[in-house]
């Protein structure tokens, strides 16, 4: 049976800190006010927050579910066709993702980090 959009949003809320928000002009889902899951302008597919080796392996294994696109090639972002993606892949995909925003959100932001090296001197 097919994801719906309906299960992925209740499942993205069930979630620890997230809340749901417009996103390019879809529905998105943050944790901590970090982005990790959207669901895609085209209707059928959503966005969803990965790392560069996770997307390569799941493009590898299964490219009927998981693409990307050329705008999303230097991002750590998959797109899922939810007619083709597996509820369980999906939900252990959400998970991952929620985590990797978790990650992001207590990460010092990169020009905060610069700042703290030029005033110490290195």
């Amino acid at each position: 049976m097919p994801a719906t959009f309906a299960a992925v949003r209740k499942f993205a809320l069930s979630l620890d800190h997230v809340e749901e928000g417009p996103s390019y002009g879809t529905p998105g889902f943050r944790a901590g006010g970090v982005l990790f899951l959207r669901f895609h302008q085209d209707g059928k597919s959503l966005v969803v927050r990965t790392d560069f080796d996770q997307r390569e392996e799941l493009l590898a294994a299964d490219p009927a579910s998981y693409y990307i696109t050329d705008h999303y090639l230097n991002y750590e972002w998959i797109l899922v066709r939810l007619a083709r993606v597996a509820n369980d892949a999906l939900r252990d995909l959400i998970r991952m993702a929620h985590k990797h925003a978790a990650a992001e959100k207590h990460k010092a932001p990169r020009n905060k980090r610069a700042a703290r090296y030029t005033r110490a001197g290195y």
